[in-house]
C-alpha cells in the first residue's frame, strides 16, 4: 500500500535509476544530482528524407504479351484507385514483384517482340530505383519511421517488446537492399513477408526506445558515478573505523544495483549488439546524397548506429564499475562483482 501511495510502483527503468540514485545520496547524507536529458539527434523530418522516385509509362499495356506474361495484372492493380494510395511498405513490395515480372516476361517473350525490346531498359532503370523505394519506406513510411524516431521512454524492468519483430524484420530488408545494390533479382515471398513485418512491428517504437534507453541509462550511471566519486571521503574503511556508510552502501548495491539495474543494462548491451549489425548495413547500403536531410541524417547515425552512443554506456558502465571495485577493495568486502 506504501509504494502504491508513493510511487504507484514505477516499473520503468528510470524510477528505478532514480531509487537508486537517490537511497545512495541518502546514505552518504548529501543532495542528490538532478537528473537532465541528454541532447540527443532526431531523426530528420519526412519531407527532409523523402527521395523522388520517377514513374515510368508502358505505353502497351493492352499488348497480348504483357496478358499472356502475367505483368498486365500486375500494372493494373498498381494503377487502380487503390494501388495509387498504397503505403510505403507496399509500393516496395510492388516494386520488387514487378522487378519479378518483368524479368520473366523478357525470359519469356520471343526475341522479335516490341514489348520485350521496351521492358529490358524499363526493368534496368526500376533495378536503379530500388535502392531509392527502400529507403522511402524506411525514412518516410508510418511503421518504420515509427521505429527509428527516438520514444522518450525507458523500457520496463525485463520488459522488452519488439526485439525479435524488428531483428526479423531487419535481417529481411538487408537481404532486399543487397540484392537491390547488385540488381538481382529478388524472391517474391520475401517481397511478401515485407507485409507480415509491418503487421508484426506496428505496435512498437522498438529502435527509438532502445536508443533512448540506452542514452538514459547512461545519463544516470554517469551522474550517480559523479555523486559517489565526489563524496568518497565519506566512506571511511579501515581496520578500528566505523564502517557503517560503506556498509549501508553495499546493501544499496546489492538491493538495487546487482539484482536489478545490472540484468537490465546487460540486456540493452546485447540487444543493441545484436541488432546494430544488420541496421547499420542495411542504412550503410542505401543512397544517402540525394536527401535534403542527409547531414542530419549522418549525425543521427553516427550517434546510434555507428555506435557512439553505444561507446559512451560502455564507458558508464565502466565508470560505475571501478568506483565499486575500489571501495568493496578498501573496505574488504569479501564479495566482489
Amino acid at each position: 500500500m506504501l509504494c502504491l501511495l508513493l510511487s504507484g510502483c514505477d516499473n520503468s527503468s528510470h524510477a528505478q535509476f532514480a531509487d537508486y540514485h537517490q537511497r545512495l545520496a541518502t546514505v552518504l547524507d548529501v543532495e542528490s544530482i538532478p537528473y537532465s536529458d541528454p541532447e540527443l539527434p532526431r531523426l530528420p523530418a519526412k519531407r527532409d528524407l523523402a527521395l523522388p522516385v520517377d514513374d515510368i509509362r508502358i505505353g502497351l499495356l493492352d499488348a497480348y504479351e504483357l496478358r499472356q506474361c502475367g505483368l498486365f495484372q500486375r500494372i493494373a492493380e498498381r494503377n487502380s484507385s487503390l494501388g495509387k494510395v498504397q503505403d510505403k511498405t507496399r509500393s516496395l513490395r510492388y516494386e520488387i514483384l514487378l522487378l519479378s515480372g518483368l524479368m520473366h516476361c523478357i525470359n519469356t517473350l520471343p526475341n522479335e517482340s516490341d514489348v520485350k525490346n521496351e521492358l529490358v531498359p524499363i526493368l534496368a532503370t526500376k533495378q536503379a530505383q530500388l535502392p531509392r523505394t527502400i529507403w522511402n519506406m524506411l525514412f518516410t513510411g508510418k511503421e518504420w519511421r515509427q521505429q527509428l524516431t527516438l520514444y522518450p521512454q525507458t523500457f520496463p524492468h525485463q520488459e522488452f517488446g519488439g526485439f525479435h519483430a524488428n531483428i526479423a524484420a531487419i535481417e529481411d530488408l538487408v537481404t532486399i537492399s543487397d540484392l537491390a545494390s547488385t540488381q538481382k533479382i529478388i524472391d517474391d515471398q520475401l517481397a511478401d513477408q515485407l507485409l507480415s513485418h509491418q503487421q508484426n512491428i506496428y505496435r512498437s517504437r522498438y529502435f527509438g526506445q532502445l536508443f533512448y534507453s540506452i542514452a538514459n541509462a547512461t545519463q544516470w550511471l554517469n551522474i550517480t558515478t559523479q555523486l559517489l566519486s565526489q563524496h568518497e571521503d565519506k566512506i571511511l574503511c579501515g581496520k578500528n573505523r566505523n564502517q557503517q556508510t560503506a556498509e549501508y552502501l553495499r546493501n544499496v548495491f546489492y538491493r538495487l544495483y546487482s539484482p536489478i539495474l545490472q540484468p537490465y543494462m546487460a540486456e540493452l548491451d546485447s540487444q543493441y549488439q545484436q541488432i546494430q549489425p544488420p541496421l547499420n548495413r542495411l542504412i550503410s547500403n542505401l543512397p544517402y546524397g540525394d536527401a535534403q536531410g542527409a547531414e542530419a541524417l549522418r549525425s543521427y547515425k553516427h550517434h546510434y548506429i555507428d555506435g557512439d552512443l553505444h561507446r559512451a554506456f560502455r564507458d558508464a558502465i565502466l565508470e560505475h564499475t571501478l568506483f565499486w571495485q575500489r571501495t568493496f577493495k578498501r573496505c574488504q568486502f569479501k564479495v566482489g562483482i
